[in-house]
């Protein structure tokens, strides 16, 4: 039986971005999804909760998502796991692991699910922990993520949007930014009240490119 997993959001930074603290609730082995800013925070909250971080995992490589990680590589042991098409010119020595659509990464007794999702970059990745959705920038609450950046495509994240609606619709969507009216909801919300995840259901990719450009 695998071991259960527990969430804690924090909101950092002056983009209102959010870190998460994943961890398995036995080992109290905890993973670090997306630490932007403030380490020193979020090292606190670990502290706090007498979690060991022995995992940093990133849903994507652009700085307000991962200016952080060289302070908590500093202090501790962890290794940081993204996808490896956003690991270029990035993943710097042993203790960065490139990661692929389907990886499973341990977490104690717990597994975490990769599941690339392109579109933001072309190495966007959310992860499914138990009842969890991190997505990162592919999807807030209410919103979706930029395609108009270096590296994006919209094609590719109506694919993505595609592929995260057919889920489990119980599941929680935590998102990497606090752009929505609230700070996370089910991804059963978000087919609903989700303009742009509504869009890419009911229109094809050339529509879907009009409304998200």
């Amino acid at each position: 039986m695998m071991s259960e997993l527990q969430l804690k959001q924090l909101e950092l930074g002056p983009m209102a971005n959010f870190a998460y603290l994943l961890w398995d609730a036995d080992s109290l082995e905890c993973a670090v999804v997306d630490p932007g800013w403030e380490a020193p925070m979020i090292l606190e909250a670990v502290s706090g909760l007498s979690l060991k971080i022995t995992k940093i995992l990133l849903t994507h490589h652009h700085p307000d998502h991962c200016n952080g990680v060289a302070e908590l590589l500093s202090r501790t042991e962890a290794v940081v796991c993204l996808h490896e098409k956003d690991a270029v010119g990035l993943a710097d020595g042993e203790r960065w692991i490139p990661v692929q659509d389907g990886t499973r990464i341990a977490l104690g007794g717990a597994e975490i699910l990769c599941v690339h999702t392109p579109g933001h970059t072309e190495g966007s990745q959310c992860f499914l922990a138990g009842n969890f959705l991190l997505t990162g920038d592919t999807l807030f609450i209410r919103e979706v993520g930029r395609v108009d950046l270096p590296g994006s495509d919209p094609d590719k994240m109506y694919g993505s949007l595609r592929k995260l609606a057919e889920l489990p619709a119980s599941l929680t969507v935590c998102p990497g930014h606090h752009y929505g009216p609230e700070r996370s909801a089910t991804l059963a919300t978000e087919r609903e009240m989700n303009p742009y995840l509504r869009a890419c259901l009911t229109m094809g990719p050339a529509d879907f490119r009009k409304v998200v450009l």
